[in-house]
């Protein structure tokens, strides 16, 4: 092949072709993160036909989150559209080899949260005792000798740091079955999908940033090329086919070079290692925070155990845990209260005292408590996720995008065929 350096042609492409495919390079793996991640709701339009033409398209396009079953066509970000798979892969591969409910369950210390029960229903199961017996039997607790209540209150009291270590001894023997984590994650992740959007971004802020740069990078040097490919095979349709390829490859790099290979390897001088995977200890610290500060904590804890799909199962366990500390509270006591208000209706009222003090488990809740034990599991999981292997660790962040990095290279290809159609309409062949 004859090249002519001298003719204003080729100098034009020279100079131009190469930005071209720079500036889109850059532009497609800006707008691609952008894709990622945004918008957190599908935008659209209704197009005619497409609702009638949806159940007959292939299972792959259909879950492309630029249509709808309803016949609409727009956009929703990829992580959006897809939080529960995500969270359901990152569980499973990742999350789970972290740790069981069990272990983070004993990094929140039991030992403190029953402290920090008892101090807190303290306050409250003398309310709770006259509140029930007043509903209850009021007559009867009403002529009850004041002694004899005061001594029913005092000995509950006093049992009272006893019987909560018992509740919280019951509920880590029995929190696997009480707690399904993969749900947990996955209900919160569905209730908060903006999560998984900040998680993402935080824990692969670096490689983000690096595919930004790299489409230019690699675009501009590969423009060079397709000049001197333009120069052999002079025909219009070189421009847009080139573009297409340099969009697709230009992700397809970026995306290997992120992720791998995933065990270092050494050629000659150059150490080959995924640049997520040389970040292992800080991406650790960061996903740590995150789920400490936002998924596995306190608060959302005791809400799965009072409040999730399984709560009937902690409410039975708790109840049956309370009636004989109830009644090994009351203690000597029993007897005459038994002998007062009849077996049948003593036992009505104890069920009613161990059901409502179940309440008291809602100290879960406390910020500023949650706030301390979750530094415990902060430490915990960094320490965790740093001891993963490569291959394990690769899985956070490479499960949740696999299955849908190949619409990024298509968006790739298509923004270079454009970038080749627009710059053979402004400078010709």
């Amino acid at each position: 092949m004859s090249v002519d350096w001298g003719d204003p042609r080729f100098l034009t492409h020279l100079i131009s072709v190469p930005l071209f495919t720079g500036v889109i390079g850059y532009i497609t793996n800006w707008t691609g993160v952008l894709m990622l991640f945004q918008p957190m709701r599908f935008h659209g339009v209704r197009v005619p036909g497409l609702r009638l033409l949806y159940p007959f398209l292939p299972r792959r396009v259909q879950v492309i989150p630029a249509i709808t079953h309803d016949g609409r066509f727009g956009w929703q970000g990829i992580i959006p559209s897809r939080v529960s798979k995500m969270a359901s892969i990152s569980v499973d591969k990742a999350l789970l080899k972290v740790g069981s409910i069990g272990d983070f369950y004993r990094e929140f210390e039991p030992d403190k949260i029953a402290d920090h029960i008892a101090a807190t229903a303290r306050g409250e199961i003398r309310d709770v005792v006259e509140r029930i017996m007043e509903r209850e039997h009021p007559r009867l607790w009403q002529d009850l000798p004041p002694l004899m209540r005061s001594a029913v209150h005092a000995r509950i009291q006093q049992r009272l740091p006893v019987i909560v270590r018992g509740l919280t001894d019951q509920l880590g023997e029995h929190i696997e079955d009480l707690i399904d984590a993969k749900l947990l994650v996955i209900r919160h992740f569905e209730q908060h999908p903006e999560l998984m959007n900040d998680m993402l971004r935080e824990v692969g802020r670096k490689e983000l940033r690096f595919m930004q740069n790299f489409g230019f990078y690699f675009g501009f040097p590969m423009g060079v090329v397709l000049v001197f490919v333009l120069e052999a095979v002079p025909q219009w349709w070189v421009l847009p086919l080139g573009g297409a390829v340099i969009g697709w490859v230009v992700n397809w790099i970026g995306i290997k070079l992120i992720f791998e290979p995933v065990f270092p390897r050494r050629v000659g001088p150059v150490l080959l290692h995924g640049l997520f995977l040389r970040r292992q200890p800080e991406v650790s610290d960061v996903m740590a925070r995150i789920i400490s500060d936002d998924v596995i904590n306190m608060r959302n804890v005791g809400d799965e155990l009072l409040h999730g799909p399984r709560s009937d199962r902690t409410r039975r366990l708790l109840e049956d845990s309370l009636r004989p500390a109830i009644d090994s509270a009351v203690g000597y006591a029993r007897s005459a209260v038994r002998v007062g208000m009849g077996t049948e209706r003593y036992d009505r009222i104890r069920d009613a005292v161990a059901s409502e003090a179940v309440e008291f488990a809602s100290a879960f809740g406390d910020t500023e408590f949650g706030r301390q034990q979750s530094a415990r599991i902060n430490r915990f999981v960094a320490r965790q996720m740093r001891q993963l292997r490569y291959d394990e660790f690769n899985e956070l962040l490479r499960s949740a995008i696999k299955q849908d990095e190949w619409l990024l290279f298509v968006h790739g290809g298509v923004l270079g065929v454009g970038a080749g159609l627009i710059h053979l309409a402004i400078f010709g062949v």
